[in-house]
């Protein structure tokens, strides 16, 4: 994970649901008001917008992980209906777990 990683930034890990992301938005605001803090209060709200959408998560999990992990987790659980047409190494891992 990067510094700017949304994950990162609100103190989740990967395997993080709805309830956990909005719980660990919610105790940032707390620590980083926007009346005190207005740079770091807007990076935990864009952090918490990327992460509040299904399909920017599953991208921002797609980019963020291993090429060599099997995304076979990510395909069962739907993400299969929506087509990444991201880097080469992701590209070829798609194509095996689809055939």
């Amino acid at each position: 994970m990067t510094q700017d990683d949304p994950r990162q930034i609100l103190g989740i890990g990967l395997e993080a649901g709805d309830e956990e992301i909005r719980a660990a938005y919610l105790r940032k605001v707390k620590e980083h008001p926007p009346d005190r803090s207005p740079r770091e209060f807007e990076r935990v709200r864009d952090a918490y917008e990327e992460l509040r959408d299904p399909q920017r998560r599953a991208r921002r999990l797609l980019l963020a992980a291993d090429p060599a992990q099997p995304l076979v987790s990510l395909l069962e659980s739907g993400a299969d209906e929506r087509r990444f047409t991201g880097p080469g190494p992701w590209l070829a891992v798609l194509k095996e777990t689809r055939t």
